[in-house]
């Protein structure tokens, strides 16, 4: 019954949100909003996504080893992949403020205590398999042209991949791959993650709501898609620091377009995130033990 729970939810039968088609004015306003969001709460929104900019820094520094120099675009893109798992917190947040409830940053982790967090764990270990799967293809790419032996420095490295026609074929090959995967990942990324936030549907029914959403939308999409990866690489400049703004204001306006996208309920889930009650100092550390009470 648990596995069922994950995979269909909690109701007695599996549910069918309805979905809606959309045009490209509804992503100018998801990304206006978007924007608006993040205006409203930045310090919050750039606290949970610092991140980001810190662990590309670190990849990079890694690769300077130049035994994984190799890896670093798929690493890097790799971790750009989650992207809808790690946008949980903006979703949350975005959720709160549309709800008019509070939205500090500490708000983000409720999705933690969601009803739903067993379909998000579940739909997230996808997403690491997906990003694994990436990874080795994207090694196997570079060993055919490359051979094994690692780069003898990162110059030599540019210059073998921009000069030579292996390094075309493992640009030209690479990136092909890399956008199937991406393609693939907002397919079942782009709605499953924000329809989980909002109700207790579990993975299956969230993962197919979002092809759904797709195939019902595909050149919306499409361009959503495309707006995401300019995005992204424009907040890879300088330095991966742009990420600080650019990673928030596409987790909220995911929000909004999932909004957009998916028809809601005719009555709101009641909200699972009751705010946690004052205790005293008096009644420490009875309080510890609240299964006494």
């Amino acid at each position: 019954m648990a596995h069922s729970h994950i995979l269909l939810g909690a109701g007695v039968s599996p549910a069918h949100p309805s979905i809606r088609r959309i045009g490209f004015a509804d992503l100018k306003d998801a990304l206006a909003k978007g924007v608006d969001d993040f205006m409203a709460m930045p310090t919050h929104a750039m606290f949970l996504c610092m991140i980001y900019p810190i662990i590309g820094l670190v990849l990079a520094r890694l690769a300077f080893g130049y035994s994984i120099l190799p890896l670093l675009y798929p690493l890097v893109s790799g971790f750009v992949l989650v992207g809808p798992l790690a946008a949980l917190g903006l979703y949350e947040l975005s959720r709160r403020r549309e709800a008019g409830l509070p939205g500090a940053a500490a708000h983000a982790f409720d999705v933690l205590r969601s009803s739903s967090i067993g379909a998000i764990v579940a739909l997230g270990l996808l997403l690491l398999l997906i990003v694994g799967v990436w990874l080795a293809i994207a090694n196997a790419i570079y060993v055919a042209d490359f051979g094994y032996a690692p780069p003898a420095s990162f110059a030599s490295f540019i210059h073998e991949v921009l000069t030579t026609p292996a390094g075309w074929n493992l640009i030209v090959v690479g990136n092909a791959v890399g956008f199937c995967f991406a393609v693939v990942v907002l397919t079942i990324g782009v709605v499953s993650f924000p329809l989980l936030l909002d109700r207790d549907v579990g993975a299956a029914v969230a993962l197919l709501t979002s092809i759904r959403a797709v195939a019902e939308n595909p050149l919306v999409m499409a361009a959503w898609d495309l707006i995401v990866a300019v995005l992204l690489a424009l907040g890879s400049l300088p330095f991966f620091l742009g990420l600080t703004v650019v990673l928030p204001v596409l987790g909220h306006a995911t929000w909004h377009l999932y909004r957009k996208v998916v028809e809601p309920k005719s009555s709101p889930r009641p909200d699972f995130r009751k705010e946690r009650p004052r205790r005293s100092a008096a009644d420490f550390p009875a309080n510890l033990f609240p299964w006494t009470h």
